[in-house]
């Protein structure tokens, strides 16, 4: 039987799990996905965490013991998703070691409460990093207008982050110039650049649900016609704008002084429209040097039927551009539906963060009283 996992490995994409939990841990589910799905590193939000400790028994035992300490709601919910992610780091460590960094991470996202605030953005990264101190983490920092300078702050102080939440092209160029920043300022204050690294999130089945949704509502064939065809369109003109930034000077400079390229990202790239291939996102997406991060189901469905055609990015970028100008021909207004899908983004997240919160307040005063 064909290996798709390890061919679409050999064509220069690192699969990554969106996902991560304390059973998946504590099983060795983890370990194995390692080592018989070729994954190379993991991803988690707030809607990850909330999920992971709703379920099963696995998080009793320290939900227990921070309840008898008194600890309060805020604490503890660093303390506990700490826990797993300094854990995956382990389990990801020999990766990390084997690819001399370039994988092997595990990233954890600043509280998205603070999403709009650049101080404390930076206060949070400093305190994760600490807290999970691994050198194989990665900082999830949202790439609101406000997360710009945090990540080129967090950077130059040598540390390595995953910029999430990206949707437009604009921004993405923002974040690749803040990147760029913080090596530069990284290097001034004597940081290794080698050892920093960093990959810059860009989400692709939300543009097209947001768009979709819009062409639907237009409702002419010839709206109908540019369905679930943007997300796509959009994450490859941003690996025509990486290859152009790569391509500078600027970076030039940090490269010969060691630095490392933001890897583009791949996220959100579970498939959501049911009439569509479930492995849409992954084999359509396949370039050098770009991560794929995908929900297990995706995973799953990519190593039974997934069709590895060899690099589907690069010779596709007149056929995305034409596909977009298409789009706004027929009334999508791209800054709004990218405006929309950041906010919503921010959103969601607090919303997860705030159920991650209010489950841990109910099981540390249900522990508390059984104690």
């Amino acid at each position: 039987m064909s290996d798709i996992l390890k061919e679409l490995s050999g064509e220069g994409v690192s699969i990554w799990l969106d996902d991560i939990s304390r059973e998946r841990l504590r099983t060795g589910n983890l370990a194995e996905l390692v080592k018989d799905k070729h994954v190379v590193g993991v991803t988690s939000n707030p809607t990850i965490f909330a999920k992971a400790l709703s379920k099963g028994d696995a998080y009793d035992d320290q939900v227990r013991d921070l309840a008898v300490r008194g600890v309060d709601v805020e604490e503890a919910s660093r303390a506990i998703t700490t826990y797993d992610i300094r854990w995956g780091c382990d389990v990801l460590r020999p990766v990390y070691d084997r690819t001399e960094g370039l994988d092997g991470r595990v990233s954890i996202e600043v509280d998205p409460r603070v999403a709009r605030d650049t101080r404390r953005t930076v206060a949070e990264a400093r305190a994760l990093w600490w807290m999970v101190d691994r050198p194989n983490l990665f900082i999830k920092i949202p790439a609101t207008e406000e997360g710009l300078p945090a990540i080129t702050a967090v950077l130059a102080e040598g540390i390595s982050v995953n910029v999430t939440l990206i949707f437009s092209l604009e921004r993405y160029g923002k974040v690749i110039d803040a990147f760029f920043a913080g090596l530069e300022k990284a290097r001034e204050n004597g940081h290794d650049l080698s050892k920093i690294a960093s990959v810059a999130s860009f989400f692709v089945s939300r543009v097209d649900t947001e768009i979709d949704k819009r062409l639907d509502k237009i409702g002419s064939d010839e709206a109908k016609a540019l369905r679930s065809k943007a997300g796509l369109a959009n994450a490859r003109l941003a690996y025509a704008l990486y290859e152009e930034k790569t391509a500078t000077d600027r970076w030039k400079a940090l490269k010969d002084a060691g630095a490392r390229p933001q890897r583009p990202l791949w996220a959100s790239t579970g498939v959501k429209d049911p009439d569509l291939n479930d492995t849409l996102y992954v084999d359509e997406l396949v370039a050098p040097g770009t991560v794929n991060t995908m929900p297990e189901a995706t995973l799953v469905a990519e190593a039974d039927h997934g069709q590895v055609r060899g690099d589907t990015v690069r010779g596709a970028y007149d056929d995305a551009r034409a596909h977009m100008a298409a789009l706004k021909d027929a009334g999508v207004d791209y800054d709004d539906v990218v405006r929309v899908l950041e906010e919503e983004g921010v959103e969601k997240f607090e919303a997860s963060w705030k159920e991650l919160l209010d489950t841990i307040t109910g099981e540390l005063e249900s522990k508390k009283a059984g104690a």
